[in-house]
C-alpha cells in the first residue's frame, strides 16, 4: 500500500492552479466593479427606486421636473444624522456619503407647502404622504416648506419611506452627478 504525503507548508500543484484562478478570477471582479463605476454605472440597492444597475448620464440642460437624477447629499446636519440612523449610506460622495436617486419634483421658484401630503404650487404631489416617524419609531422631523431657492431643487420618491426633500429640503442643483439611466432593474 502507497500512501502519499505532502511536505508540510506545501500546497500541491493542483490547489496552487486553483487558488491562481481564483486571485485571477477576485483580481478581474474588482477592476471590473471598477471601471464600471468609472464609467458612470451605480448599483442601487434602496427600495426608493427599482433595485439593480443605474448609470449617471451627463446633463447638458437644465434640470426639469420629472427628470430622475443622482445627488450627492451636501454634508450638513440632517444629513449627517440620517447616516447615523441608517437612512443614508456611506460611499464615495466628496462628503462620504453615497449618492442618492430621486426625482426633481419642483425647481427653483415654484412653492412647496407641506401638510399631511407634500403640494407643489397648489397641487398636490402623489405618494407623498410624510411620516411622523421611522420604521424604528423615532420621529421624523419634515421640511418647513416655502419656495424653493435659486440654484435649488426639490426631490422625491414615490416609495412612502423614502429619504426625501419631505424631510431635508431643497437641494443645491451643483450637487446632481447626472441623470439616472435605468441598466438592468428589478422593481419588487
Amino acid at each position: 500500500m502507497t500512501v502519499s504525503v505532502e511536505k508540510p507548508g506545501l500546497l500541491g500543484r493542483g490547489r496552487r492552479i486553483v487558488l491562481w484562478h481564483l486571485g485571477v478570477l477576485v483580481t478581474a471582479v474588482v477592476f471590473g466593479i471598477i471601471g464600471l463605476g468609472a464609467a458612470g454605472f451605480r448599483v442601487n440597492v434602496t427600495p426608493s427606486e427599482p433595485l439593480g444597475l443605474w448609470r449617471i448620464v451627463g446633463v447638458d440642460r437644465a434640470l426639469q421636473n420629472g427628470d430622475r437624477v443622482f445627488v450627492c447629499p451636501p454634508a450638513t446636519d440632517v444629513m449627517r444624522k440620517a447616516l447615523r440612523r441608517g437612512y443614508l449610506r456611506p460611499g464615495l460622495c466628496a462628503n462620504g456619503f453615497a449618492p442618492l436617486i430621486k426625482t426633481v419634483a419642483a425647481n427653483s421658484g415654484q412653492r412647496i407647502e407641506i401638510g399631511g401630503v407634500v403640494r407643489i404650487d397648489g397641487r398636490p404631489l402623489p405618494h407623498s404622504r410624510l411620516m411622523p416617524r421611522d420604521g424604528q419609531g423615532r420621529r421624523m422631523v419634515a421640511f418647513a416648506g416655502g419656495a424653493v431657492p435659486p440654484g435649488e431643487i426639490y426631490l422625491h420618491s414615490d416609495f412612502p419611506g423614502s429619504f426625501d426633500s419631505r424631510y431635508f429640503g431643497p437641494l443645491p442643483v451643483e450637487s446632481v452627478l447626472g441623470l439616472a439611466q435605468e441598466v438592468w432593474t428589478y422593481a419588487p
